[in-house]
């Protein structure tokens, strides 16, 4: 799609891949800027929000939350480079994966464990389903945390 000086949200989005409603959202929280209006009250973009979006589509990528893009742009139109900052995101982040894989390997070997003992047991009476209701756990976390925990950027990490 040729580039001209004004485009309209619809026109953004299709050349972005980007729905109307997320630009929207990008728009109000800040990650955007406010873009023009017409009389009538429409949006208009400059064409270098294209890059601005494939920016931020990169940075979604690579794990960044829009909070951490949005901390990046600004602090790239203050004339500071943010790529000190990018990496420490990135070790942090490579640090809280390093845990989660720690924490799902224990995890594994536990269900493991316990497939085992439930193969060789059968059976076993309960309320519900007695293999789970007698079984030992030593984790008291729940899987489904253990699989689908985001990390959090503001939490402070213990040393």
């Amino acid at each position: 799609m040729p580039r001209h000086s004004s485009l309209k949200i619809g026109e953004v989005s299709l050349a972005s891949g980007i729905g109307i409603e997320a630009l929207r959202f990008y728009e109000r929280s800040g990650i955007l800027g406010k873009p023009a209006r017409t009389a009538s009250g429409y949006r208009l973009y400059d064409a270098d929000v294209l890059d601005r979006l494939a920016f931020i589509k990169k940075a979604q990528t690579l794990g960044f939350s829009l909070d951490e893009i949005r901390r990046i742009i600004a602090e790239s139109k203050t004339g500071e480079c943010p790529c000190e900052e990018v990496r420490e995101i990135v070790r942090r982040r490579l640090q809280e994966l390093d845990e989660r894989l720690r924490e799902m390997r224990r995890y594994r070997k536990e269900l493991a464990a316990t497939l085992f003992v439930w193969d060789e047991q059968g059976t076993a009476a309960g309320d519900i389903c007695g293999l789970i209701e007698g079984t030992q756990m030593k984790s008291h976390q729940p899987a489904a945390s253990i699989m689908s925990r985001k990390s959090n950027p503001k939490a402070k990490k213990k040393k």
